[in-house]
């Protein structure tokens, strides 16, 4: 069976990429700086819209908006994991495979991402708040503020949530709404 990725011009998306075998790097100073360029050279040839976000040690989510009559987001990923792995690899020798499967491809991703098709207003908060609460989901914090490396932040600072939103609570997530994320 072969897997079909959704196609909608103009659409909303949130994603998940994985490193390989799930190496804990991601969030080492030089790495978190390496991957924002590489999001601002994409974006600035291929625009898009990050509407949320957050990095972990191992992971990333995102949520993406493109712009109307593309649904392009498979280039953008293949540029945004192939200029983080160029520059990242050759600072790392010892944390990166260079061969898989007989091929010279570096270890750093995981080859494939998680994608899904935001469907409406509900979804999109659904998934917002996913990947806001996912820091704390993972122990990695006690509060969605204490995690820096997420849009969190702005969502506060434009007064969308609270400082305090996620922190003395656990929030379980609708799996109906949150598939395999």
């Amino acid at each position: 069976m072969q897997y079909r990725r959704a196609r909608v011009d103009g659409g909303t998306y949130f994603f998940t990429l994985v490193t390989y075998n799930r190496h804990k790097f991601l969030c080492e100073t030089d790495n978190v700086s390496l991957l924002r360029s590489a999001f601002r050279y994409v974006m600035n040839q291929h625009p898009f819209k990050i509407d949320a976000f957050v990095l972990l040690p191992e992971h990333l989510h995102c949520i993406w908006t493109l712009p109307s009559g593309d649904w392009d987001f498979s280039t953008r990923w293949r540029l945004i994991k192939s200029y983080f792995s160029r520059l990242c690899a050759p600072q790392f020798p010892e944390k990166f495979s260079t061969s898989r499967q007989n091929k010279k491809e570096k270890s750093i991703w995981q080859r494939r991402f998680w994608e899904h098709c935001i469907r409406d207003e509900k979804d999109f908060t659904a998934h917002v708040e996913y990947i806001h609460y996912n820091p704390v989901k993972h122990g990695l914090v006690k509060s969605p503020k204490d995690w820096e490396y997420s849009s969190f932040h702005r969502y506060v600072r434009e007064g969308i949530y609270d400082v305090g939103w996620g922190a003395e609570e656990k929030i379980l997530f609708n799996q109906s709404i949150i598939g395999n994320e």
